[in-house]
């Protein structure tokens, strides 16, 4: 069997230990599409608490949010507190239970470059400072990062393993419409372009069962994705949580979530199109609580780690 090139085996190959990623949560940041800069509400499938870091318990900045045009952030220190904390409880446990031994610091929650520069270079170049950090992951959104936001982490490269991860999600405008996301299609491939012009690191996140979509119309995201140029790849079934537009669209009736054996076919048919020297970061996703309404099949991920790999064993390989 051959084994799919993952993430983790790239952070070995490259750093010759065991890195894991950990992800943080910082207060006060969001994205334009929450805050009405682009659009209301959030993508429709979106309840922000459910995609949130692992992070333990934080203060929360109540009614406060950063966004590129903020002139003052007087929670900083506060940020700042958030960021060491998280990190040490975090990576000790990765210590502890898997031997971690180094660390990609993920500014995982909302969109991590959606604020002014000096308040990313002070929480980016805070987590640098942390023991057996090699470098930073940063989640965003392709409308809410600068030129200078982009030169800057080009300079963090040359002596840091620096990632930025795109949402593409589709490359249909219309299914982009219809989730709210404030975006097009041409506007993720323009700056991931610039990304990968200036030799950064770029992960993009698909998401497989959008709204009306076809299992032809996935795969060809996911073509497009790859001729993009994208160094590693997150796949993600939709499922439906509570207190979201997309639930009440479920509840309704109008909206029906994509069957485990569709989803099983388009990943394996992205797998077997995607380029080797794309990694793999994430082939399912899901949330075992009471806020997942459907489908079911997303609540066990060791379960869907076992069938994706009896789907990929026909094909000689295996995650």
């Amino acid at each position: 069997m051959k084994q799919i090139f993952t993430f983790g085996n790239y952070l070995r190959d490259k750093f010759g230990c065991k890195v894991y990623k950990v992800g943080i949560n910082i207060s006060g940041f969001t994205c334009p599409n929450i805050d009405g800069t682009v659009a209301k509400g959030g993508c429709t499938f979106c309840e922000n608490d459910s995609f949130s870091a692992s992070s333990g318990k934080t203060q929360e900045l109540k009614g406060f949010y950063l966004n590129l045009n903020s002139t003052t952030n007087p929670y900083l220190e506060q940020q700042l507190k958030q960021l060491e904390f998280q990190f040490n409880t975090i990576s000790n446990r990765q210590k502890n239970e898997y031997g971690a031994e180094k660390f990609l610091v993920y500014f995982q929650s909302f969109t991590n470059t959606y604020a002014p520069l000096d308040t990313l270079k002070a929480l980016y170049e805070k987590a640098l400072t942390f023991e057996g950090v090699i470098g930073l992951s940063i989640g965003t959104r392709s409308d809410s990062i600068t030129e200078e936001t982009l030169e800057y982490l080009v300079e963090l490269s040359k002596t840091k393993e620096i990632w930025i991860e795109f949402g593409i999600q589709s490359v249909y405008n219309e299914t982009l419409q219809k989730i709210n996301r404030g975006h097009t299609s041409e506007n993720v491939k323009e700056w991931v372009l610039k990304a990968k012009g200036r030799g950064l690191n770029v992960c993009g996140h698909l998401i497989f069962g959008l709204p009306d979509e076809t299992k032809e119309m996935m795969l060809q995201t996911a073509k497009e994705a790859y001729s993009w140029g994208i160094d590693s790849v997150k796949y993600h079934p939709l499922y439906i949580v509570k207190k979201t537009a997309l639930a009440n669209d479920f509840l309704k009736g109008v909206f029906t979530p994509i069957t485990e054996d569709d989803y099983l076919e388009v990943l394996t048919k992205a797998l077997l199109l995607k380029p080797d020297y794309v990694s793999v970061q994430r082939v399912t996703a899901g949330i075992d609580d009471d806020t997942l309404l459907s489908p079911q099949w997303c609540r066990d991920k060791n379960k869907q780690i076992k069938k994706i790999n009896r789907a990929l064993r026909a094909y000689g390989l295996k995650y």
